[in-house]
C-alpha cells in the first residue's frame, strides 16, 4: 500500500492508553481520505474499534501487520475539529482531525430538461434507485476485498473536479460527488481494485452504472457506460475490464464518472489514488 507523505502526523498518548495513532492524507479538508495507522497494545488481535464523524470505521491489518482505518471526510463536512476515537481492548484514545476550509468551483451546464426536472412518470423509478444506492452503501463486506494498489480506471486525466457545484439549465443542483474523465466513447473501463460487483444496471441519472464493493465500507461507482462486461455478483480483480465509456444518463457527452464512498463519506477518487495508488503514481 502506498501512503503519501503525511499531511498530518501525531503520536497520541493518554494516561489510560498506549495506543499510537498516525494520520496520513493529501490534506485534511472536505472530500479527502485520511489513513489512520494504529499501533495498539499487545495483545491486540482485535477488535480495534474506530469512530469518526458519527460513524463506525472498520479497522484492518495492513500488509506490514499494523492496523489501519480509512476515514473519509465527506464533501459537506464543515471546517472544525472532529475527534476520532480508537479503542483496543481496555485501551482507548482520541485523535483530533482539524478539517480546513475548501473552496469548490461552480460549473454551468445545459442538459436535456428531463434530467433537471424529470417527468412525473419517472419519479417512482428515481426514488427506487436512490433507495438501492443508499442500501448499497450500508451493506459492505465485513472483510477487505482489495489487496493491490488502486489503479486508474481509464488513462485520460480528470477534467472535472470533485465537489464542483453544478448549475443545470440555470438551476443549482447537488455538488459533484466524483471525478469525470473525458475519455472517448468505447474506451475500456478498468476496475480500480478488487471487489464484488453489487450494482451493474442502467440508472436514470448515472446511466449504465457499475458499483464495486471493495469491502470495509469502501466502494467505487463508475457511471455512464455504453456497455457492461460484468454482472452483479461477479468478483473482479484490479485492472479487470468492467465495460466501455459511453454517454448514458445525465451527460453532455461521452466520459467516465468515478465516485468513491468510504464508510458513507463521499471522497475524491484522486485522493484515493494519491494514498492507495501505485508507489510511482
Amino acid at each position: 500500500m502506498r501512503v503519501l507523505a503525511a499531511a498530518v502526523a501525531a503520536l497520541v498518548l493518554t494516561p489510560q492508553s498506549t495506543i499510537q495513532v498516525t494520520a496520513h492524507s493529501r490534506a485534511v479538508q472536505p472530500g479527502e481520505l485520511v489513513i489512520l495507522s494504529i499501533a495498539a497494545p499487545s495483545p491486540a488481535d482485535g477488535p480495534i474499534r474506530v469512530r469518526a464523524f458519527g460513524r463506525d470505521v472498520a479497522a484492518y491489518r495492513g500488509d506490514d501487520g499494523s492496523w489501519r482505518a480509512l476515514v473519509g471526510i465527506d464533501l459537506d463536512v464543515k471546517p472544525g475539529t472532529y475527534p476520532v476515537t480508537v479503542q483496543a481492548a481496555a485501551a482507548h484514545t482520541s485523535y483530533d482531525l482539524v478539517v480546513r476550509p475548501r473552496k469548490f468551483r461552480t460549473r454551468t451546464l445545459t442538459v436535456d430538461p428531463s434530467f433537471v426536472t424529470p417527468p412525473e412518470s419517472e419519479r417512482e423509478r428515481i426514488e427506487r434507485e436512490a433507495k438501492l444506492l443508499e442500501e448499497t452503501w450500508r451493506s459492505s463486506a465485513a472483510e477487505r476485498l482489495w489487496s493491490d494498489a488502486f489503479v486508474r480506471p481509464v488513462p485520460q486525466p480528470a477534467n472535472s473536479a470533485f465537489g464542483t457545484r453544478s448549475v443545470f439549465n440555470g438551476q443549482p443542483r447537488n455538488a459533484h460527488g466524483g471525478a469525470d474523465f473525458l475519455s472517448p466513447a468505447g474506451t475500456p473501463i478498468l476496475a480500480p481494485n478488487a471487489g464484488r460487483v453489487v450494482v451493474a444496471r442502467p440508472l436514470y441519472f448515472s446511466g449504465n452504472t457499475v458499483v464495486i464493493d471493495h469491502g470495509l465500507g469502501l466502494f467505487s461507482m463508475l457511471a455512464h457506460l455504453s456497455a457492461f462486461e460484468v454482472r452483479e455478483g461477479d468478483r473482479v480483480t484490479a485492472g479487470q475490464r468492467l465495460g466501455l465509456v459511453g454517454a448514458t444518463g445525465r451527460v453532455t457527452g461521452p466520459h467516465l464518472h468515478w465516485a468513491v464512498r468510504a464508510s458513507g463519506a463521499r471522497v475524491d477518487p484522486l485522493s484515493v489514488l494519491s494514498l492507495l495508488g501505485p508507489p510511482n503514481g
